[in-house]
Order: structure tokens, then C-alpha cells, then sequence
């Protein structure tokens, strides 16, 4: 079954991206008192600001803190892929 992402972009389109890259990978957490998501963007925006060349990431683990009985924080485990500059 051909998923979202190839429908989307087309197979050929995401192996062309990929090719002859070599990446490092390295783990951030986002938060955030709002949403999942929005920790996922936090993250990704903080990561941005010093990381060049940021290519994807992954979600690895969701956790959060609960005050009072109520969520009062999402944390967002991910890894980050980052392409690395030509010699």
C-alpha cells in the first residue's frame, strides 16, 4: 500500500531528496503547556536556530507533567536529522 507521504510528493520526488546524503541525528525534547504539536514546533523552531541544514525529525517518546490533576506540560522526545556540510 503506497503511503500519504509518496502520494503526496511522489516516490521519485523523496528518493531524489535523499540522495547521496549523510546525515547526524540528535535528540531534542520540545515542550509546551499548550499541545503536542506545539511542543513539536517549539523543538524543531529551537533546534533551527543552531542546527543547519535540518532536514527531519522523528518522535520518539511523549511525556508530560501533570499539575493538579490536569496536563500541565507536553514534553516531546525526537530525533533530529541534519545534513552534513560538503567538504
Amino acid at each position: 500500500m503506497e503511503s500519504d507521504l509518496h502520494r503526496q510528493y511522489g516516490a521519485k520526488h523523496l528518493e531524489e531528496s535523499m540522495t547521496d546524503r549523510t546525515y547526524r541525528v540528535t535528540e531534542i525534547v520540545g515542550t509546551s503547556p499548550e499541545t503536542v504539536e506545539a511542543a513539536i514546533r517549539n523543538g524543531v523552531r529551537r533546534a533551527s536556530q543552531t542546527l543547519r541544514h535540518l532536514d527531519w525529525f522523528e518522535v520518539t517518546e511523549v511525556r508530560g507533567h501533570i499539575e493538579d490533576g490536569e496536563v500541565g506540560h507536553f514534553q516531546v522526545t525526537m530525533k533530529v536529522g541534519f545534513r552534513l556540510e560538503d567538504t
